[in-house]
């Protein structure tokens, strides 16, 4: 083990110990509302998504309802969601191709998984770890991908780029983490290592992270 990947072992015991109980804060029933819950995060706060579920399945409460829904009744019950056309357009879309393809049942495979209407990677690593324990990949958010890049978990080619930062920490972190260190990171991404301002002065990670000596000298630079 080189010098780099023992740092990076460090960072993922000590956010083991700082968020032992991180998890994905999106609530949902079965793995189709999972799905649907995923689909609906994209550009918008969990919190938001939270308030619009329960609306949203008391009207629509079965796959097939949202497959035959009107589109435009659809879009006004996610329209806090943002981007609610195509979200609409994707979660109608991929209730028919499930209940076409996979008889209503949502598929454990990323291959299988990708292929449906408005879900990526991200979206079918979060499927496939919180609704069937399985890791197949980490799932790359804006939090991972500000993290993983000022941490160096990944090269400099990796920056910014979410399949190459995810083949990245698939090499340096170990599988039985994949499906944790998403919401480590976001945690401390929230807490800590915030987009505008870190508190590396506050930071668990400050002696491993190589960055910390440049936000340092920035915040000495603005007194």
């Amino acid at each position: 083990m080189n010098t780099d990947q023992k740092r990076i072992a460090i960072i993922v015991k000590l956010l083991q110990y700082s968020y032992p109980n991180a998890h994905m804060m999106l609530t949902y029933k079965t793995p189709w509302e999972l799905l649907v819950a995923v689909m609906l995060s994209a550009q918008c706060t969990d919190v938001m998504v939270n308030k619009v579920t329960p609306i949203l399945f008391s009207l629509y409460p079965t796959m097939k309802n949202i497959a035959t829904a009107d589109p435009t009744k659809l879009e006004q019950t996610i329209k806090s969601t943002g981007f609610y056309r195509n979200k609409a357009k994707h979660m109608i879309g991929a209730a028919k191709l499930l209940i076409q393809r996979f008889h209503g049942e949502i598929p454990h495979t990323m291959e299988e998984l990708v292929t449906i209407p408005g879900v990526a990677r991200k979206t079918a690593n979060v499927v496939l770890v919180n609704a069937f324990h399985k890791n197949e990949g980490v799932a790359v958010d804006t939090h991972v991908l500000r993290l993983s890049q000022r941490l160096h978990l990944v090269p400099p080619t990796a920056y910014g780029n979410p399949i190459k930062t995810e083949q990245e920490l698939m090499k340096q972190i170990p599988k039985s983490e994949w499906g944790n260190i998403t919401y480590r990171l976001i945690d401390h991404g929230r807490a800590v290592c915030t987009g505008q301002k870190p508190k590396c002065d506050l930071c668990i990670l400050a002696n491993v992270c190589p960055s910390v000596f440049l936000f340092q000298r920035e915040k000495r630079g603005s007194m």
